[in-house]
């Protein structure tokens, strides 16, 4: 039997579904960058920083959105791209080529979609029925993860640069924030994966900072709810960015009849 997520979680729908006025700046995207002086210097400091790291030195597009999520301080984002280089380096998540994932990728437990959100957001899609506790290492469940988030981080940059060649009169606000679509239906407390829930909890906001846009959970069962009450308290001020939807909120409020994912169509 399906449950309706939000009269099974939420005390009112407002408490699940903040808007962008309700969620503040915290989430959304920083502000834009502007090649000022300070920002140029800003830029430099952090490459003269990095130059000798010995992960390396991230390119010029990382470097200018860590430094916009900073506040353009660039003595707190070369701290927040040494924790990221750091949590790549444990975690082995270098240059995750599609090989590297090739055999994850295959049982259909993620992928990201080919076509972006109403908003614009590249929609990276789970199927937690898909996923088995222990069936993969977790590491490797950490690759294929970094690997999608990686994968649409590419997609908005494309597109941005897509954007700049146009005549300036053509140019559009750009987006830059992905969708993260979790399908819950289906699922069994063999899907339910804390170890991993627990990597991304902290990979998100601190390697991926505001670049998560919005994490909508499909069709939640009852068995969901033990879990999430667990889980909300660790997302601390991010589960404001949690939605609990049913499959025609996500077609009708989402997506168009064309760029639905083929998964909610049924």
């Amino acid at each position: 039997m399906k449950h309706g997520s939000r009269g099974l979680f939420c005390s009112s729908t407002r408490s699940c579904h903040l808007s962008d006025h309700d969620r503040g700046n915290d989430f959304a995207a920083p502000e834009q960058w502007i090649d000022s002086a300070d920002n140029l210097q800003a830029l430099q400091q952090l490459q003269r920083c990095l130059a000798s790291h010995p992960h390396g030195c991230p390119d010029e597009a990382t470097l200018k959105w860590f430094l916009r999520d900073s506040d353009f301080s660039a003595d707190a984002a070369e701290v927040q791209l040494k924790a990221m280089l750091a949590w790549r380096a444990t975690n082995r998540l270098f240059d995750v080529r599609y090989e590297d994932v090739a055999e994850q990728h295959r049982t259909g437990k993620a992928y990201l979609h080919s076509y972006l959100d109403k908003a614009g957001r590249p929609a990276v899609v789970i199927r937690a029925r898909k996923h088995f506790i222990g069936q993969f290492p977790i590491a490797d469940s950490k690759r294929l993860s970094a690997y999608m988030l990686d994968s649409a981080v590419a997609m908005l940059q494309q597109q941005q640069q897509q954007q700049l060649q146009q005549p300036q009169q053509q140019q559009q606000q750009q987006q830059e924030q992905i969708l993260w679509v979790v399908d819950l239906q289906g699922i069994s407390m063999r899907n339910i994966d804390l170890a991993f829930v627990m990597f991304v909890l902290q990979a998100v906001p601190e390697c991926y900072p505001r670049r998560v846009g919005q994490v909508l959970l499909v069709d939640a069962p009852w068995i969901f709810k033990a879990p999430w009450e667990a889980f909300k308290p660790l997302l601390r001020k991010y589960a404001a960015l949690v939605r609990f939807v049913s499959r025609k909120e996500l077609a009708v409020e989402y997506f168009t009849a064309d760029s639905l994912p083929a998964d909610f169509r049924k």
